[in-house]
Order: C-alpha cells, then structure tokens, then sequence
C-alpha cells in the first residue's frame, strides 16, 4: 500500500473542507473531495497494478498547475503555496516511481 499517497488524498480533501469551514467557499469543498477522491482512486489503481498510474499522474498534475497558478497570482503559500508544493512532491514520487519500474523492466 502507497500510504503517502493516501495521506496526500487525505490531505486534498481536508484542504477542500477546511477551506470550506474558514471561508464557506462551496467550490474548495467540492473540489477538495472530488480530487481527493480522484487521488485516492489513483493510489489505489497503482497500487494494484504499478504501471496504472496515469489517474494519480493526471490528478496531482492538475492540481500542481491550478494552484500553483493561484500560488504565482496572490504570492500567499496559503492554502495555494502549500497545495502547489504537496501536489509538486506527489508528482515527483510518482514520475520517480514510473522509471524505478522501467529500469526494473530492462
């Protein structure tokens, strides 16, 4: 089992409904636990079959861009900054784990 992923679907999601909480922002809610979801789904495909990881690929990738957009546009690393740079590390991992397999291939 991948717990770090988890911990970053779990992560997602508690940023949607904490940002829900302190601003009643409904989108931070809905997005939180539509791509928290979509992170954890991700985490749990690959962790079947390790080279089904384009859900996780595509999830922690929209969300390096979206928030690192809205990190560059306020320069506030709340909540954006901090998304930005958890979503960059879960993409690291996973490109990393992408070519730990293809050496393990050849």
């Amino acid at each position: 089992m991948d717990w770090i992923g988890f911990g970053y679907a779990l992560f997602v999601s508690a940023g949607g409904v904490i940002g829900y909480a302190k601003a009643g922002s409904v989108t931070s809610l809905v997005a939180g636990i539509v791509f928290g979801m979509a992170a954890a789904v991700g985490v749990y495909l690959t962790s079947q079959n390790p080279r089904n990881v384009w859900l996780s690929l595509g999830t922690a990738g929209t969300l390096a861009v979206v928030m690192g957009l809205r990190f560059v546009n306020s320069w506030k690393f709340m909540p954006a900054g901090l998304m930005t740079l958890a979503s960059v590390l879960m993409l690291t991992k996973i490109i990393f784990g992408m070519l730990k397999s293809r050496q393990h291939k050849s």
